[in-house]
């Protein structure tokens, strides 16, 4: 049986390594079960974020990596159950300059401007927090974002709290750092008994076999030792993995 895993560049979830193999949280998750299911065959597919949705329900590959569940994006794939739950936060140069400590603080400045990627939760998440759309500046890739965001054409990148933390150690601490947005500020992408926004696995409508067969070994899997072990490595601890572990059904 052969699998094609479609995957974006965002570390810890996922990144190509330096010797062109694809790795990260997602997708050791994935291989995990995929080889519970008799998998013998894992294609990783590097694409960008605004693709993930319209390939998986076209049939270019079998499943994405996690994105948070929204109602919008259920309308258009099925989704996994949730494997984690992390809240948003900013990626600012050291110092926080402009001391922008969440969206409300971005848009209290009026001369602030934050880089998003486009197509990702954080979008609408920074408007309910009343950020202007002039403030806003779209990106297709995260490496893009934090080029802007060095460079000084950004005063903030959002994204999760702990990719923001893992981005900031591997920039440089001497030049960026990683702060965390309170959750009430992103209510976009928040499940309905989880305080925090839930990413899950997506596959195209129709093909339930496959998603109610990742599901059942995801289910089995899910908060084990091995399962809190692995992710240990790639920097996801209980506080992403308990909301999910105690949310599942």
């Amino acid at each position: 049986m052969k699998i094609t895993l479609a995957y974006i560049e965002e570390p810890p979830f996922g990144w190509t390594a330096t010797d062109g193999s694809a790795t990260g949280a997602d997708i050791d998750l994935a291989t995990v079960v995929l080889r519970t299911l008799g998998v013998t065959q894992i294609t990783p597919c590097l694409t960008t974020f605004a693709e993930l949705l319209p390939g998986v329900a076209a049939g270019r590959w079998d499943l994405n990596v996690p994105l948070f569940v929204t109602p919008e994006r259920m309308s258009q794939v099925d989704f996994s159950l949730p494997v984690w739950a992390i809240g948003d936060g900013l990626l600012v140069r050291v110092g926080n300059p402009m001391s922008l400590t969440g969206y409300g603080a971005v848009a209290a400045r009026r001369d602030a401007r934050l880089a998003v990627i486009t197509g990702q939760v954080q979008h609408q998440a920074a408007k309910s927090g009343g950020v202007h759309d002039d403030q806003i500046v779209l990106f297709d890739a995260q490496g893009e974002a934090i080029e802007a965001l060095l460079a000084g054409h950004v005063d903030a990148y959002a994204s999760t709290a702990l990719g923001n933390r893992v981005v900031a150690q591997r920039v440089g601490l001497q030049r960026v750092e990683a702060v965390a947005v309170t959750p009430s500020a992103h209510e976009a992408g928040t499940s309905a008994g989880c305080p925090m926004p839930m990413g899950a696995f997506s596959f195209r409508k129709g093909n339930a076999a496959l998603r109610d067969a990742f599901n059942r070994a995801l289910r089995a899997y899910l908060g084990s030792a091995e399962h809190r072990r692995r992710m240990a490595a790639f920097g996801l601890t209980a506080a992403e993995i308990d909301p999910i572990v105690d949310h599942r059904t």
